[in-house]
């Protein structure tokens, strides 16, 4: 009978435990099982852009290495429900390319970049619960696929245009069935259900098993850890209230607009406009009522500024301020 016992996550992990040379075995297993190629990590590099200015969005990426082949892995864990994520995804891997294009440099050196997201919600319509994007070009009237000719090949030092253009890697964590077909299908199992089966055999695994344990975790670790773990209950719990206050509220609004207008055409109208705005209004005051909660709760914890403003998404100045 298989023996499991909780491990820590492993978003949190890749942000405080596996972020050195000794650790990377973990983290280049799963590259190796997921990218299906025997990925050796050469630089773990700077997890989040540098701002330009105040408003200025970062990759928020919370694993970002350099392969020994010289391409860009960047790894994010998005627990919280974003519509926009795929617009983000493309954001990040956009500017990671223009980040790390020098001048002058040629454009057949630009990084390879490879976006690999572990996103915790419903994102867009599909069965699979992993899927790979990659850019190709195919003819209107043969269907058939570009290639590249033999210079080209030579030049980029590859066989195929998709392998020049960023790749993209969603894992749809809550969609999985917890039914482990393959070796990456027991790391998506992990990520799930923090637990990894005995009888697992994915590389990496192993490694993550013994690395990974909660009970050899220092005290002020497990301290920070559990209050890690609460603020993502809350964080899930505040956003489907806020949801459902929204609406409610919404809806309220909206009845009374229409019945305002006295039509059925008008209080139709009013019905879908008010649903709307209170759902919207509902959301973004529920969202920072949220995080000032979470923050005040962190703090009194004794839970130090930086990783409260991390994971609230609130300033420093504005968690003193509590």
């Amino acid at each position: 009978m298989s023996h499991e016992r909780k491990l820590i996550s492993f978003d949190w992990a890749i942000k405080r435990l596996l972020r050195n040379k000794a650790s990377f075995t973990i983290f280049e297993g799963f590259l190796s099982e997921l990218l299906h190629d025997n990925i050796k990590i050469k630089n773990l590099l700077e997890s989040e852009s540098n701002r330009e200015t105040e408003d200025d969005r970062s990759n928020r990426a919370d694993m970002l290495v350099e392969n020994a082949m010289g391409e860009l892995i960047v790894v994010e864990v998005q627990r919280e429900t974003e519509y926009d994520y795929l617009q983000r995804i493309l954001f990040g891997a956009s500017k990671l390319l223009l980040e790390h294009m020098k001048k002058s440099m040629a454009y057949s050196k630009m990084k390879k970049i490879i976006s690999i997201s572990l996103v915790y919600f419903d994102l867009g319509m599909g069965e699979d619960y992993a899927y790979h994007g990659q850019t190709q070009f195919i003819g209107i009237n043969k269907n058939d696929i570009l290639q590249l000719n033999n210079l080209q090949k030579e030049l980029y030092k590859t066989e195929k245009i998709a392998n020049i253009y960023p790749e993209f890697y969603l894992l749809k964590i809550n969609q999985f069935d917890d039914i482990a077909r393959n070796t990456i299908d027991e790391w998506i199992y992990f990520f799930k259900n923090e637990t990894i089966k005995d009888e697992f055999t994915a590389q990496g695994l192993k490694e993550a098993k013994e690395e990974l344990d909660i009970l050899k975790m220092s005290e002020e670790e497990r301290h920070e850890y559990e209050a890690y773990q609460e603020s993502l209950r809350y964080q899930a719990s505040m956003f489907e209230s806020t949801y459902k206050v929204g609406e409610m509220k919404g809806l309220k609004q909206g009845i009374e607009a229409g019945r305002k207008e006295g039509i059925d055409v008008g209080r139709k109208e009013g019905i879908d406009v008010g649903r709307k705005e209170g759902i919207d209004l509902g959301r973004n005051e529920g969202q920072k009522d949220k995080a000032l909660e979470m923050a005040k709760k962190l703090k009194e914890i004794g839970m130090e500024l930086p990783l409260i403003a991390k994971v609230s998404g609130l300033s420093q100045d504005e968690i003193m301020n509590l």
